[in-house]
This record gives structure tokens, C-alpha cells and sequence, in this order.
């Protein structure tokens, strides 16, 4: 990653037509002083307290891509989802009044498309980390 932030730029613009960092369901996290940089966007965890939280079963699973969506017509914007995720990863959209979460594009997340350093990459994750292995050993 160069932090850049270019996938957070794409994200907020697909997810809501601007370019507002509040917007965005991907965040870059810079450190100076530590000399890092990651990145942080929902987990889509296999047990996911977001999901079982909501009380109006306004988030549910995308049975393609396996991703934990919001639907905005069901969601009352309690927040609960929010306060659940271990990880900070889903939001409350101000703008909309709904939460917020990475849906993964429908299978096609666009901040991977358009990582000028290839540092993102979407896939299963026993593919990723012999996929992490295989870089590191081709150095």
C-alpha cells in the first residue's frame, strides 16, 4: 500500500456519488511515526453479531458472494450493528440515516480494481494466504 487512499476515493464514489472519506467503507490508516500503513474493511465474518443483532433483519447474507449487505428499506438506523462489530467496520451513513458496510460489489469490489499497488486483493481466504506465501518466496 502506498496510501494513496485512491480505494477510498472509489468506494465512496460507487457507494454514494462522492468523494467523502465519511463515505467510504474502506479506511487507509497511516502512521508516520510507526512507518505503516494498512488498510481495514469489513471481515464478513462467518459469525457475524452485526447480522444477529438487528432487530429489524435489515442486514442479511448475499448468497453469491457471501457478503453480510444492508438493506436500506429495512434498516431503522438504531446503530446496534454498529456497536456490535468487533472491528468498527460497518457505519452509520448520516446522509441516508442507514448503516453502512463494505458489500464487496457484488463479487467485483471495485477498491481491488483500482489499487494502483496491487496491495488489495479479494478471494478466499486459504487462496490469499498461499497466494501471500508464494510472493513472498518469489521476492
Amino acid at each position: 500500500c502506498l496510501g494513496c487512499r485512491s480505494c477510498e476515493q472509489v468506494c465512496s464514489f460507487h457507494d454514494s456519488g462522492g468523494f467523502k472519506r465519511g463515505d467510504t467503507n474502506i479506511w487507509v490508516h497511516i502512521d508516520l511515526d510507526q512507518r505503516s500503513i494498512s488498510t481495514m474493511t469489513c471481515q464478513q465474518c462467518e459469525t457475524a453479531l452485526c447480522l444477529e443483532v438487528c432487530p429489524t433483519a435489515a442486514l442479511g447474507r448475499d448468497s453469491e458472494t457471501g457478503a453480510v449487505i444492508v438493506d436500506e428499506t429495512a434498516c431503522v438506523g438504531c446503530k446496534m450493528c454498529v456497536h456490535a462489530c468487533p472491528f468498527g467496520c460497518i457505519h452509520f451513513e448520516g446522509r441516508r440515516r442507514v448503516a453502512a458496510k463494505c458489500d464487496l460489489c457484488s463479487g467485483n469490489p471495485k477498491c481491488v480494481q483500482n489499487c494502483i499497488a496491487q496491495a488489495l486483493h479479494y478471494g478466499d481466504i486459504n487462496d490469499l494466504a498461499a497466494y501471500k506465501r508464494e510472493k513472498l518466496t518469489r521476492g
